[in-house]
């Protein structure tokens, strides 16, 4: 029962509810004790020849009354109960979402998606069930099988009572056992849920590439394997499952023998009349919802234990990267400056180590390199997804640290190696950090980034749906895109990271003039593979094992030997072979 514990704090936020709904469970309880009462009464004045029309009249009149009663109080606790557990639901995955949304990189490289949209599904949807059908059944097997026991023991006999109860221990003992073998058992197949719900998300995600490799079949044979394991682990949970009612109904029929049996020989010893054993039978016939509301209780509220841990131990993970106490909330602007002595992911090999850059306000940064040199590293210390650096980046007259991540994400344009487009039209795409963006605000944006051409030679236009993750989509044509997205705000530093690897010569010259008019005044961090585009930079950095190892514009490092000169003629040379060979 410690998930109740768990969740009290939500029973206190929802105490009205609960209230309620548990009071108006009380009323029909008492009033499921009538009808019992009255089958008595009616049996002993048949047997004793004192039926009359009258009397019976007056009898059925209230049970028709109590049956309304019961049909009306049973519609508002439910929703009393189920509709507090509904939102117990949308609360908990409210407080997931925005728990992911805070969480940095390195969690979503710990974790996987499908696992985290199984905790978000699955998981909660077992914890509702805990909050409304556990509660109904804590209440019910309490209220009920008390109320009836009570009506049973000191309105007939509680000598029958007593004897009636002997089976009762083995039916505690027996739920405990099946309860601890459920919860082991449900936490197992819930983790093979999603495995299952990891592997589907990623099998549609890289559908293109299952089909370039003609991987369809060994994938297809793959998820079978998976979702029989997600069976094999839900079908051990199916039999513990499965053990609960009949158990109960045996030991509650185990009871009715012995109320029979010691009942019969109560009315022919005079100690009860008739009309009190058929009470004392359809009592013991009341008690058997209790009892496998009981069982159920145990069922449900393992199950939700189980879910409760997993959702828990994710709202546990503590926000590595967050605000400080004392924050400014100004998007920051000024002067870049980068002085960290060493960078490493958590125990791994040192990846950045002293690097010293001085960007100043409107120039033009950079980054060159062998792939696995700390390039993207480096931008993404800038806009804190990693942090725990030795150093410091200073951006104007602050810390990047002293700025809220708001503001300080507000003032940079950040366009990733991996370019994500969300299912919607082109022109929600890119206007995504901007909603009231103008048509022409979008469309100016779009010119910049060399992407309007491509776009309304599209049927539809702006309005084309692009598909999940843009899917519909070339590469250059997501690239460009996303540069467009970035551009519409207009941001105080714009970073490139390798954004232009899938466009041409000829397009990426186009782009990179056209932000070199439009951006006069703001700070642009350009990383890329193709050494024409950052040319034109006000400083160059070449990293290598995240070192720096040479540093200047493009005439210094040209005059001087090492890796920029010689990738710069190697790059120009395959130009002019490939342009040959057109």
């Amino acid at each position: 029962m410690r998930v109740f514990k768990d969740l009290m704090w939500f029973f206190k936020q929802e105490k009205k509810s609960y209230l309620i709904g548990i009071s108006l469970l009380c009323v029909v309880a008492l009033l499921e004790l009538v009808p019992p009462f009255v089958i008595g009464k009616v049996v002993d004045l048949i047997v004793e020849g004192q039926l009359t029309t009258k009397i019976l009249t007056n009898w059925l009149g209230l049970l028709l009354v109590v049956a309304t009663t019961v049909y009306i109080v049973r519609f508002f606790w439910r929703i009393m109960l189920f509709g507090a557990s509904v939102r117990l639901a949308r609360l908990l995955r409210e407080k997931l979402y925005s728990h992911f949304t805070k969480m940095s990189q390195s969690f979503y490289q710990r974790r996987r998606i499908g696992d985290l949209m199984a905790h978000s599904t699955n998981d909660i949807q077992a914890v509702q069930q805990t909050a409304g059908a556990g509660v109904l059944t804590l209440v019910d097997s309490l209220v009920t099988g008390g109320f009836v026991l009570i009506m049973m023991a000191a309105t007939i006999s509680w000598k029958l009572t007593l004897i009636s109860l002997i089976p009762m221990p083995l039916m505690a003992l027996s739920t405990s056992w099946y309860g601890t073998l459920l919860h082991k058992r449900f936490h197992k197949a819930q983790e093979a849920f999603s495995s299952l719900n990891d592997k589907v998300q990623e099998s549609v995600s890289g559908i293109k590439v299952l089909k370039t490799f003609g991987y369809e079949q060994d994938d297809v044979d793959s998820f079978r394997e998976e979702s029989a394991e997600v069976v094999r682990k839900n079908m051990k949970v199916a039999k513990i499952d499965a053990l609960f009612d009949p158990t109960i109904s045996l030991i509650v029929g185990f009871s009715f023998f012995l109320a029979v049996s010691f009942g019969s020989y109560f009315v022919l010893t005079d100690e009860m009349t008739l009309g009190q054993l058929i009470s004392f039978t359809t009592y013991l016939g009341l008690l058997i919802w209790p009892m496998l509301a009981f069982g159920w209780l145990f069922n449900i509220v393992e199950r939700g234990r189980a879910s409760y841990d997993r959702v828990s131990s994710l709202l546990n993970e503590k926000v590595d990267i967050k605000d400080s106490e004392e924050v400014l909330n100004e998007q920051p602007s000024g002067n870049i400056i980068y002085a960290i002595k060493e960078f490493a992911f958590s125990d791994e090999q040192i990846t950045l180590n002293d690097i010293q850059i001085t960007l100043r306000q409107g120039e033009t940064l950079g980054i060159v390199g062998k792939t696995g040199a700390g390039k993207t590293t480096l931008l993404k210390l800038l806009i804190r997804e990693f942090e725990g650096y030795k150093g410091e980046i200073t951006f104007g007259k602050h810390s990047i640290s002293t700025y809220s991540l708001e503001a300080l994400r507000k003032g940079i344009g950040y366009v990733p190696q991996d370019h994500f487009l969300f299912s919607a039209t082109i022109a929600d795409n890119i206007a995504f950090a901007k909603p009231n963006a103008t048509y022409q605000e979008i469309i100016q944006a779009a010119e910049l980034a060399s992407i309007h051409e491509d776009i309304v030679s599209f049927t539809e236009g702006y309005e084309t749906m692009v598909g999940e993750r843009g899917v519909s989509l070339s590469g250059g044509q997501k690239q460009r895109i996303s540069i467009a997205r970035a551009l519409i705000v207009n941001p105080e530093v714009l970073i490139l990271d390798d954004s232009l690897s899938a466009v041409d010569a000829k397009t990426e010259e186009m782009i990179l003039s056209a932000l070199k008019q439009t951006r006069e005044g703001k700070t642009t961090i350009i990383t890329s593979h193709r050494l024409s585009a950052i040319a034109h930079a006000n400083v160059i950095v070449v990293l290598e094992d995240g070192r720096i190892v040479q540093k200047g514009t493009h005439d210094e490092l040209m005059n001087e030997q090492g890796w920029y000169k010689e990738m710069y003629h190697r790059q120009q040379l395959e130009a002019l072979v490939e342009h040959g060979g057109m």
